[in-house]
């Protein structure tokens, strides 16, 4: 993934975590109760996280690190942690429950992957 496009993917990604955010706390205000409530705020809180993550990722593409694969590892994680978890709030079925830590573990990797990923060359 090129830099530019990790950088406006985590734009979106962290307007849309805005957008979540804001929409659980007033247009789901009476529906997200109690653990419904928890599982919405935890989505969009790591749904703004990666989007960071994501950033970071293509700035530092940019410089000529190279780290394609944790943005993808971000992004795919976030979707499938983030995606399942605001399921979940919206009484989605519960086995939506069992695939959370597929994405959690996908961010992992990315964190890991981030952490790795190869400086530019010296001249």
């Amino acid at each position: 993934m090129h830099s530019e496009t990790m950088i406006r993917i985590g734009a979106a990604v962290a307007g849309l975590a805005v957008v979540s955010g804001a929409f659980g706390a007033h247009g789901l205000a009476e529906t997200l109760v109690g653990r419904s409530g928890e599982h919405w705020d935890l989505a969009t809180r790591y749904q703004m996280y990666h989007a960071g993550a994501l950033l970071v990722a293509g700035l530092l593409a940019a410089r000529g690190y190279r780290t394609s694969i944790a943005a993808w590892c971000f992004l795919a994680g976030t979707v499938i942690f983030s995606g399942t978890l605001y399921g979940l709030a919206i009484a989605g079925p519960r086995w939506l429950g069992a695939i959370t830590p597929i994405g959690g573990s996908l961010l992992i990797v990315g964190w890991a992957a981030l952490a790795l990923a190869r400086p530019p060359r010296s001249p």
